[in-house]
């Protein structure tokens, strides 16, 4: 049975996931062969396993007000939906977008991937780099989870803004959605690479007391990997935010310091708030 691709199942219920028959192995894509949406969720639906999807359940907090509420998880191992998305890399701009409009989470982080392989290939043309960047921003509502953000910011939302203006990061920084937001300093990860520091910890301070603790951590983290290329810049970052900005933040931009250097930065948010 082919998946159909790009329905969206009625509120409430959740998408069947049919058992594929006993040896059934669907082939990669033939040499010179276009890999399509319906192929890549055929591979998809042979690697199900009931108890990865289990771990998923517990692990991505899907539940009712949380943050991924509903997102439906098929129980396919990251590794092997990479691994897949690598034998797809060359799908076609509509074929990622179909991908994208499903509610499998694993076909989400497969279009993903494969956008971000694209991006990064030193042939792909600027036109396609392009034609991925808008693609990301265009259906950022189906990029919804934190690990679909972190797949895919650094190298098609930031590769592509490398040698251009920056605004439109500062734009997603501002948005009402989290996830839009998180891209915003995700997307400072290309930058990070080449030493282009200063919108990391712009950026950074512009989200440093967002109430999701989900864009705490990235804040954090990002801020933290900056600290890799300038730990003078890391520090005077921390000398200014430590005693204010959230503890999460802060355990994170904190991590790879040395153990009283670290003591120190708790010591001035506690003075603060005890809390």
């Amino acid at each position: 049975m082919t998946p159909k691709v790009g329905k969206t199942p009625k509120a409430g219920k959740t998408p069947k996931v049919g058992k594929a028959p006993k040896n059934r192995k669907p082939a990669a894509p033939a040499p010179g062969t276009q890999p399509t949406a319906v192929a890549f969720l055929e591979r998809l639906k042979i690697r199900q396993s009931d108890i990865e999807q289990a771990k998923y359940q517990r692990y991505f907090k899907t539940g009712k007000g949380d943050y991924a509420e509903g997102d439906f998880f098929m129980g396919v191992r990251m590794g092997e939906v990479f691994t897949l998305s690598k034998e797809f890399a060359a799908m076609s701009m509509e074929d990622i977008e179909k991908l994208l409009e499903q509610d499998i989470h694993e076909a989400r982080a497969g279009a993903v991937k494969i956008m971000s392989l694209q991006a990064q290939k030193k042939k792909t043309t600027e036109e396609r780099r392009r034609e991925l960047y808008e693609l990301y921003l265009r259906r950022h509502d189906r990029i919804n989870n934190w690990d679909l953000v972190d797949l895919g910011a650094g190298r098609v939302v930031g590769g592509w803004l490398m040698d251009k203006p920056r605004d439109p990061l500062y734009e997603l920084a501002r948005s009402e959605n989290m996830w839009e937001r998180r891209t915003a300093i995700v997307a400072t990860s290309a930058f990070i690479r080449e030493g282009q520091l200063d919108d990391t910890f712009a950026i950074a301070e512009i989200l440093l007391h967002d109430k999701e603790d989900l864009i705490q951590k990235a804040v954090g983290g990002w801020v933290r990997d900056a600290g890799r290329s300038s730990r003078e810049r890391l520090l005077a970052f921390l000398d200014e935010h430590a005693a204010t900005m959230p503890r999460t933040a802060l355990r994170y931009a904190i991590e790879h310091l040395g153990k009283e250097q670290r003591a120190y930065y708790l010591t001035l948010k506690d003075r603060v708030s005890p809390n």
